[in-house]
């Protein structure tokens, strides 16, 4: 445990947006939760990789090993995600559109708090250019 709460990213608190610490938190927890999630499903898929290459019923288990190997980089690309949003709250630029600045609505913050674009941002570039 000591050694996941010293891989997270730390945010100095002169850095961070108003709300910046419960958004800190938030993500915090999101952290730990995806690293346990990368972690169970990184040792399922190395168990059922190597039921394949055993050859025990080979055929069989290769479809769950795929399948746990997508669920893992699925995982992987979350945590990722989330160590880049602690990284803009750091940087204070949390919250905040990448592509035009705008400020992110906080409701969609607080479901997604890993958004990076705005609405209109991420329906595409044509709405982006008629602004």
């Amino acid at each position: 445990m000591l050694q996941e709460q010293s891989a997270t990213p730390a945010a100095p608190v002169a850095a961070q947006p108003a709300g910046g610490l419960r958004w800190r938190q938030l993500l915090e927890d999101r952290w730990h939760k995806r690293l346990r999630d990368v972690t169970e499903l990184s040792l399922a898929y190395c168990r059922a990789a190597d039921v394949v290459a055993d050859g025990q019923d080979a055929d069989a288990d290769r479809p769950e090993a795929q399948r746990l190997l997508d669920r893992t980089v699925a995982a992987r690309r979350k945590l990722a995600d989330t160590e880049e949003a602690l990284g803009r709250l750091a940087a204070g630029k949390f919250g905040r559109c990448e592509q035009c600045g705008s400020a992110l609505p906080p409701g969609v913050l607080a479901a997604i708090p890993e958004t990076r674009y705005c609405r209109s941002c991420m329906a595409g570039p044509a709405t982006a250019m008629n602004r």
